[in-house]
């Protein structure tokens, strides 16, 4: 289905939840990751948007975050009709933060994955890049492009992990506009999204004490402001915390669903 330029896709029926990606990715990375517990739980109508210049949506006249917010909000408007519940992971994680600042009346519950605290690479308290695990069978099997890609950031370097990886994350990133990413999308905001006195919509905050991406410890400033939130860091984890630790994640977010 097409919003203006924004592609997405629908699925299940009840209280609305809309799935913002991170950063170079698509829908289909979020799908892979909530749709084994959203799917199960039932009540939820899903959905999942690719962001401007990424999988199968438009760039437009995009040029930076605030742009893409406003965008978000008349998605909104437009087509969710009414108060959902909001999942931003990594970038995606900064957009829903913004999202909940500059429009708080259409957010009742949020949950970030891994979001980005702090805008562009490697920002703020991150953490090394120290690998868990490793196959070096498999490793040495790879290609060279499919070796930089997956040793990038995964600290789980493992057989299950890069299937995952190869058929979630790598198809995922061959869609991306990277000279639109690269050379024009400012991934800042005008403003920060942080500036609020306090959020009391419950939050769910799960983060990898891996990630060399983003910082887990800055996370956890955001509790400071998310006041009714639930935090979990998790151990042996980077920043594609959900395919190196799926049955982790599952399990809280299935938790979370069901008490909140």
């Amino acid at each position: 289905m097409r919003y203006g330029i924004i592609n997405y896709e629908t699925a299940g029926s009840g209280v609305p939840v809309l799935f913002i990606h991170g950063w170079g990715i698509d829908h289909t990375v979020m799908q892979a990751a909530f749709e084994p517990v959203f799917s199960k739980t039932g009540g939820y109508k899903r959905y999942y948007i690719d962001l401007p210049g990424m999988g199968r949506s438009e760039h437009g006249d995009i040029r930076n975050s605030d742009d893409i917010l406003a965008l978000l909000h008349s998605f909104a408007a437009d087509v969710i009709k009414e108060p959902f519940m909001l999942v931003g992971q990594s970038y995606g994680g900064l957009l829903a933060r913004g999202f909940i600042r500059n429009y708080p009346e259409y957010i009742y519950k949020l949950i970030l994955l891994c979001p980005c605290i702090i805008p562009g690479v490697q920002q703020g308290r991150t953490e090394p890049l120290s690998v868990r695990a490793r196959d070096d069978k498999l490793l040495s099997s790879l290609s060279r492009e499919e070796y930089d890609s997956f040793t990038q950031m995964n600290v789980m370097l493992t057989e299950d992990v890069w299937i995952r990886y190869r058929d979630i994350l790598m198809p995922a990133l061959s869609r991306a506009d990277w000279d639109f990413l690269n050379n024009v999308l400012e991934g800042s905001f005008s403003f920060d999204p942080d500036d609020i006195d306090e959020c009391t919509v419950p939050c769910l905050i799960i983060a990898a004490k891996g990630d060399s991406v983003v910082g887990y410890k800055d996370q956890f400033d955001l509790m400071g402001k998310y006041t009714n939130s639930t935090y979990a860091a998790i151990e042996d984890a980077g920043h594609n915390l959900q395919i190196e630790q799926p049955e982790a994640f599952e399990s809280i977010l299935s938790s979370w669903l069901l008490t909140h």
